[in-house]
This record gives C-alpha cells, structure tokens and sequence, in this order.
C-alpha cells in the first residue's frame, strides 16, 4: 500500500498542481489544496484497506460508566490500601447512590461502610444530613414496598455508623 503511494501521490499532486498554475496560487489556496490532497489520499487508502480485507475503524477502548469506576475505587480502597489514590468524584458518586442497591451492590455497600467508617469533615457532616432526611421521608410514608424497606436498612446503618 505504502509503494502505491509513493508513486500514485506524486503523479496525481504532479497533475492537480498543472491544472492550476502553482505561481498564481494565493498561501489560502494553497491550503485548500493541500487539504483536498490529503482528503482525498486518505480516502484511498481507507478504499484499499477495505479492498484488502482490513477494517478501518479504529477501535475504541471501552470507557467504564460511573459506576463501574466508583465500584472499582472501592474495590482498590479495600484491597490496595498503598496503590488507592483519593478521588473525590468517585467518593461523591458512590455517597449519592450508596442507598440503591442496583448501583451499588451489597458486597460492595460493606466495604462501603468501612470506607465511611474514614469519612471526615464537610462529607460526613453533609452525608449524616442526607441520610437523617431521608429517613424521616421514610417514616413519613407508609409504603412498604421492598426497594424502600432495603434502601432505609442502608440509612439506618450509614447512621448508626456515623452518628
């Protein structure tokens, strides 16, 4: 493919460059055509790849969503005490969804306790806030619906923990 380029390039430059008097182009001009050059040696090569069988997409890593992120800061808290690094955007999401069991798993809220056992300052302040509020929110209604019973265990022990 590389050997294609080298000669087909040069001659088709060689042949765009005749049409339009290379002396009477303005630097903008100039531009542009070097643009459309390179638009269009792309587009040929993506032709030949296709041709030959080889995709080209360039594959994307796969980016891990916020929770698989928060769980596995978690995760490296518990089991990678020296490699865990603070990072305040994965304890914020894991304070805002630790009540939903969906998010945030029950062998993970454990751990999740442990690490609030750690929790200090403004965090645990505003965390006791929350969690005491949607208590009384809680008591205030009488559904008894299963995800609610789950989620006021899970306040009940974030403040028996932290109060």
């Amino acid at each position: 493919m590389h050997m294609f380029f080298t000669f087909i390039y040069p001659l088709f430059k060689c042949l765009l460059f005749q049409e339009t008097d290379e002396e009477d182009l303005t630097p903008e001009e100039r531009r542009k055509l070097e643009r459309k050059l390179k638009k269009e040696r792309k587009k040929e090569e993506k032709k030949l790849m296709r041709e030959a069988g080889i995709p080209t997409k360039k594959e994307e890593p796969k980016k891990l969503s916020g929770s698989e992120l928060a769980l596995a800061y978690l995760t490296s808290w518990s089991k990678n005490p020296e490699e865990w690094k603070f990072q305040k955007t994965r304890q914020t999401w894991l304070l805002l969804h630790m009540y939903d069991k969906e998010k945030v798993p029950d062998e993970y809220f454990t751990i999740l306790l442990d690490y609030l056992q750690g929790l200090q300052g403004k965090a645990r302040d505003t965390t006791v806030q929350k969690a005491e509020a949607l208590m009384k929110e809680l008591d205030g209604s009488d559904a008894e619906d299963p995800s609610m019973v789950e989620k006021s265990e899970r306040i009940r022990q974030v403040l028996q923990l932290l109060s």
